[in-house]
């Protein structure tokens, strides 16, 4: 064994050879776990760290993941509603400035399982001549369809005309699309009430901000 210094205490008997040297290498162990411990403190901070900006990244996917809306599937139209009759339209107002006039017709309105409000509408301009639709609104997502529009022969309707859901657009001259949105069909995404109550809104002409106001 090589020559030791071993410290001397005074009132204190001094340290074997063989106890200084466990008495040392305790102190190194120590320090050694003290060490590791430190390491391993450092990495799962840093595993946290990681892991934080990784969850920073993945945030957006799991809102937007939440936010989905399941699958929409739109009610099949069985069958085209009759022709409207005169004594059945209800008219509305679009704008100030138009000169064409606006009907809903009311035994043709009606309100879905799957939020789309169908309606027949008839634009009659001031020589009398007719453009009568049968369309649906969406109300979830501001958009509204065509179905079928009447014929040449103005005796039957024409399916070949119709379109898938579009944009409904605002500020239009004639944006009766808005219109009926706006202030009779829907209401936070929403039908505002089933076909009766809106019909009577349309009758007594009750519109969504004059019921808010009240």
């Amino acid at each position: 064994m090589p020559f030791v210094f071993l410290p001397f205490v005074a009132g204190r008997a001094p340290e074997t050879p063989r106890a200084y040297f466990r008495k040392t290498q305790l102190k190194v162990n120590v320090s050694l776990a003290v060490i590791a411990a430190s390491a391993a403190a450092l990495a799962v901070l840093a595993g946290c760290s990681s892991s934080k900006a990784l969850s920073g990244q993945d945030d957006g996917v799991f809102t937007y993941l939440l936010d989905r809306k399941p699958n929409w599937t739109e009610e099949k139209i069985e069958t085209l509603p009759p022709l409207p009759q005169a004594s059945n339209l209800l008219p509305f107002n679009v704008s100030q400035n138009t000169p064409l006039t606006f009907a809903v017709d009311k035994t043709t309105l009606a309100v879905g399982k799957d939020g789309v409000v169908h309606y027949v509408i008839v634009v009659t301009s001031p020589a009398g001549a007719r453009n009568v639709n049968y369309e649906g609104i969406r109300c979830n997502t501001y958009e509204w369809r065509r179905y079928a529009s009447i014929n040449d022969d103005q005796n039957g309707w024409d399916q070949g005309v119709a379109f898938d859901f579009r944009r409904i657009e605002n500020g239009e001259l004639n944006a009766y699309q808005a219109a009926l949105y706006q202030d009779y069909f829907c209401a936070s995404k929403l039908p505002v009430g089933t076909a009766k109550q809106i019909v009577n809104n349309i009758q007594y002409k009750r519109t969504q901000s004059s019921i808010n106001v009240h």
